[in-house]
């Protein structure tokens, strides 16, 4: 029977340790993985970077990132043409975020004592949205208008949720001028003129404060008119270079500042009530090691693009700068991200120094045992003190467009890719695209230059 409770501290903690090589799994997709599907992108080898995250399904995404998975597939089969396989991967994204934003992921058990990656990933607020832009798309290049309208009112009231959560706190995401951009043409062709002002008079607004919160200038929102032969409008969607990707930071944090952070904490695990106790009773600690996400974005070459078809060109605006959509939201949220991560931290190393003072009691302080525990406890606390890095990482960094009118017949567009001197880096030609009267004809391409 002496041996009895020293084996039990060894399994707790042999246990955080096991704990901390799984946890190693639930991150999502290397940033080696990601660079290599942004290669695959940047080659237009479509196909390639499916099989390469279809690859990936049971390995590095696994179960807590389901979400994560279907965005990725989702958006590399649209940017393929792949339109109907594209829509089965966002609905299965979509149904399994609107399962998980029904219930409370703050509290998830096991999230302060461990690490974020412990949650099945969510979505932002953003990459939900985008979720309804992409199947609308996906619709509209298919030439179902209908159900491309079924997304495009799912999108409103998603947005109109999150405008009606956000009225009384500046956020750095609270609505899409895109997505209500998009909406309003989509209204206007389905003739819903009411429809359409009301999206269009949304999109000014919230372009007014992309202006204000990203420094992105608002578009023109209207092609120029030209001759009366052009009856026809033809709209061009470039979704342009790589979103930006999230790597794990770490600052260490003084004992006091920590111990502020935990009794601020609203966590009411027993975790940290243990913790809470540890502390009441007068336990000092040294430096805390904190981990948090950040964005970095990887560089691409394409900065602009210029549409040109029967004699006619236009170049294309910038309607939606995810990489400062995504960079800005974070940044509104690190300070709440920073508290709680130095709350988990700090409950980890007091847990791990009663696993060590345990044995140490036990054993002695200066025995084989104390020191294993001492030392295994420590790296173990390190190990799980991971930064959540997961993010949606196949969206493009902008989302461009270009409307052109054009006489009503068929003809070949021509885009043009520069960079950012105006330097021609790449063409394209789409042959016999058909404009009708009266209408729009839909195109996009996709560069990761």
């Amino acid at each position: 029977m002496a041996n009895t409770r020293p084996r039990l501290s060894f399994m707790r903690g042999g246990a955080v340790v096991f704990l901390a090589c799984l946890l190693a799994a639930c991150g999502g997709p290397s940033g080696s993985m990601r660079k290599e599907v942004n290669g695959l992108l940047a080659a237009r080898d479509f196909a390639g970077a499916e099989a390469r995250i279809t690859q990936e399904k049971q390995g590095s995404y696994g179960k807590k990132n389901k979400v994560l998975y279907y965005l990725d597939l989702g958006a590399v089969q649209h940017d393929g043409g792949k339109y109907k396989e594209s829509d089965q991967s966002f609905e299965a994204a979509e149904t399994r975020m609107e399962e998980l934003f029904t219930k409370s992921v703050s509290k998830a058990a096991g999230t302060l004592l461990l690490n974020d990656n412990t949650t099945e990933y969510a979505g932002e607020r953003f990459e939900r949205a985008l979720v309804n832009v992409y199947r609308a798309l996906n619709y509209l290049f298919r030439s179902d208008r209908e159900g491309a309208l079924v997304e495009i009112r799912k999108l409103s009231r998603l947005l109109q949720e999150y405008a009606d959560t956000s009225a009384s706190k500046a956020t750095a995401y609270k609505d899409d001028a895109f997505a209500q951009y998009l909406s309003s043409l989509l209204y206007a062709d389905d003739g819903k003129g009411d429809d359409a002002r009301i999206s269009l008079d949304k999109s000014k607004k919230v372009y007014e404060f992309y202006a204000a919160s990203y420094g992105t200038p608002a578009p023109r929102l209207e092609p120029p008119l030209d001759d009366a032969q052009a009856t026809g409008e033809l709209v061009f969607l470039h979704l342009n270079g790589v979103a930006p990707r999230k790597i794990g930071k770490s600052f260490s944090v003084a004992w006091n500042e920590a111990v502020v952070a935990l009794k601020a904490s609203k966590d009411d695990e027993k975790e940290s009530a243990q913790a809470q106790n540890a502390l009441r009773a007068g336990l000092i600690g040294n430096t805390i090691t904190v981990a948090y996400p950040a964005y970095v974005q990887d560089p691409f070459q394409i900065a602009g693009s210029q549409v040109e078809a029967a004699g006619r060109k236009a170049d294309t605006q910038l309607m939606e700068d995810v990489s400062a959509i995504a960079m800005k939201d974070l940044a509104e949220r690190q300070a709440a991200i920073k508290v709680r991560a130095i709350a988990r931290a700090t409950v980890k190393y007091i847990l791990a120094k009663a696993v060590a003072d345990e044995v140490k009691k036990k054993y002695g302080a200066t025995s084989w045992q104390a020191l294993l525990a001492k030392a295994g406890t420590a790296a173990a606390s390190a190990a799980t003190e991971i930064a959540d890095t997961r993010a949606w990482a196949t969206l493009p960094s902008q989302f461009r467009m270009a409307r052109l009118r054009l006489p009503p017949g068929t003809h070949d567009v021509t885009v043009n890719y520069t960079g950012p001197t105006g330097a021609l880096l790449a063409t394209r030609t789409f042959k016999d695209v058909i404009i009708r009267k009266g209408a729009r004809t839909y195109l996009h391409d996709r560069t990761a230059l």
